[in-house]
């Protein structure tokens, strides 16, 4: 779920969502950039991973020892490679297939034409998740979100009344003034403006001093609310609200999430994290999979050429069911089938409900307001539906009105969002005829791949009733819904009003000097863990502080001149709000 921040050349300070506030377009220009540098703990996972003492080191006695990483997703998958080049054995458990949510799948018919069914589009503020695309040499192109340059043209669809734009000029005053909206709330009640200066000077006193006074005031507001009780939305009225919800995300609307935190919301837009993604070509499953086989240079203790894949004899162990506390204080992890290894640490990066529903997790391995906040923590549902298509036809022109048949479509009907992926003219093409969130996913569910598609063609039907979208189909649907997926239970985590200390709790969990012998040594990762849920940039911070944590509990030490995040923890990390 991304929402798109962009601005209008003359107000630098315009927030916008892709599909509505992505109706103000252009950039400043001559300024430093935004990145990810998140508010709860703005350190700047990209300048520690560039430094060039690297993350820190292991006693050498230590060197070829076996650290547990459980699951294979990008997180698992950072930590694992960062434990390796210090010198460490990584061993890394998988229920199902290596890449997590980061899961492309292709079209058996064409080769080289596929469908990101998990996350696919990445903005270029993730500095730490561009870190690894750049260093392990994968090629992105821009996403063609509603109205973003790469888009030629967009449709957006309330109430059976359609608009066509090809820039947000093109649409009426009326969306307009329902970005005018968003942006006064947003500054009047969440200092948008004054935040976006710190991160862009990576400001952290700034920061910190202007989060920190905004948490006790918005923890417990929702999305809805705080743009309810705007002034901005209060004089434009419900119609505005609602469409804001209906067409205001790329993604089709955001009117599902609206009960979700306001300050969700913030960490995503303070950081541009909705704005100028981009696709990795050939599939976002690509990254994890470069990360298992990639042997990087320069490692302690091994030898050139080693990658994890060489380290697991090219396949990881099998799915856990089993975490417990040893006699002797190392960790037992035991598979499916029976196998079970001690271990001096463990890093857990599956989806954190898993460790009471699929992982039989000893539960005095966590202190019980920890596993509140595993319990109480809220996933989001989400669906896609995929087909292929002969050629990219909806780049064709209607003569009767001169503009391409079909368009990137943001509607209030079944489909919410509807995207076109060009691999290139009359080359076999890919459209995302439906994404979907919460309530409008749960509405597929029970559906299988065909009888899903026979709706969405009928939803577009009514949007486009001359376009033959069905004798455009090659082949088989692909479609996924996350929450039925039992190594997942949801596509990931968004905090309700009150869990900042959920959260507080689950990201801090890392540095664990103040916990009793008894706790220590199993570290949390994934993007669950991190305050920004949902995102690969919280995937790979949160994989980075885990590598924090081994390496400190182990008797390790950061780099000189290179502080990990637990040694800044103290000063930059979350407040209590107790």
């Amino acid at each position: 779920m991304t929402i798109a921040t962009e601005l209008i050349p003359d107000q630098a300070s315009q927030p916008a969502f892709e599909g509505q506030p992505a109706f103000e377009a252009g950039h400043p220009d001559g300024r430093a950039p935004i990145t990810m540098l998140n508010p709860d703990f703005p350190f700047s996972y990209d300048h520690y991973l560039a430094h060039p003492a690297g993350l820190g080191q292991v006693p050498p006695e230590l060197y070829g020892a076996e650290v547990a990483v459980v699951g294979a997703g990008l997180s698992g998958l950072v930590t694992a490679y960062e434990l390796m080049k210090l010198g460490l054995r990584p061993v890394v458990y998988e229920a199902e297939q290596i890449g997590g949510r980061l899961r492309t799948a292709g079209f058996p018919s064409a080769p080289g034409v596929v469908a990101d069914l998990g996350g696919m589009r990445f903005p270029v503020s993730g500095k730490a998740f561009y870190h690894y695309v750049d260093l392990l040499g994968l090629e992105t192109k821009a996403f063609p979100n509603p109205l973003a340059p790469a888009t030629s043209s967009t449709v957006i669809e309330l109430a059976g009344e359609k608009h066509f734009a090809e820039t947000p000029a093109d649409l009426p005053a009326f969306f307009h003034e329902v970005a005018d909206a968003w942006k006064a709330a947003v500054n009047d009640g969440a200092k948008f403006s004054e935040m976006q200066e710190a991160i862009r000077a990576r400001d952290t006193a700034r920061i910190k001093e202007l989060w920190n006074g905004l948490l006790p005031l918005l923890d417990e507001q929702t999305f809805y609310g705080f743009i309810a009780a705007s002034e901005a939305f209060k004089q434009a009225g419900f119609a505005h609200r609602e469409a804001f919800g209906q067409v205001g995300f790329g993604t089709g609307g955001w009117d599902t999430d609206f009960p979700n935190s306001i300050l969700e919301i913030l960490r995503v837009v303070y950081t541009d994290a909705d704005d100028q993604h981009r696709l990795i070509e050939g599939g976002a499953q690509r990254l994890p999979e470069a990360l298992w086989n990639h042997a990087p240079s320069g490692m302690a203790y091994w030898p050139d050429g080693t990658s994890l894949a060489s380290l697991h004899s090219g396949s990881p162990r099998g799915a856990v069911d089993r975490i417990a506390r040893a006699e002797n204080g190392d960790l037992l992890v035991r598979e499916r089938w029976g196998r079970e290894t001690a271990f001096p640490a463990v890093v857990t990066t599956c989806q954190s409900w898993l460790l009471s529903t699929r992982i039989h997790t000893e539960e005095s391995l966590f202190p019980a307001e920890l596993w509140t906040a595993i319990e109480r923590s809220h996933y989001m549902q989400s669906s896609k539906t995929f087909v292929m298509v002969d050629r990219p036809f909806w780049k064709d022109i209607d003569p009767a009105t001169g503009r391409e048949k079909m368009s990137m479509t943001l509607t209030d009907r079944l489909n919410r969002a509807t995207y076109l992926l060009d691999n290139g003219p009359d080359k076999p093409a890919v459209i995302l005829l439906s994404y979907t969130w919460n309530d409008d996913a749960l509405k597929w569910l029970a559906l299988d791949a065909h009888e899903r598609v026979d709706l969405m063609l009928h939803s577009l039907k009514q949007i486009y009733p001359d376009v033959d979208i069905a004798s455009h189909i090659v082949g088989q649907p692909i479609t996924v819904s996350w929450e039925a997926d039992p190594n997942f239970m949801g596509a990931f985590k968004a905090n309700l009003p009150g869990h900042y200390r959920y959260q507080q709790r689950l990201f801090s969990h890392f540095k664990q000097d103040e916990l009793p012998e008894s706790q220590r040594g199993i570290f949390l990762a994934g993007d669950d863990v991190s305050f920004t849920a949902g995102w690969a940039e919280g995937a790979i911070t949160t994989g980075l502080n885990a590598v924090w944590g081994v390496v400190n509990h182990l008797g390790g030490s950061s780099a000189p001149g290179n502080p990990g995040p637990g040694e800044l923890l103290d000063e930059l990390g979350p407040i209590s709000l107790d």
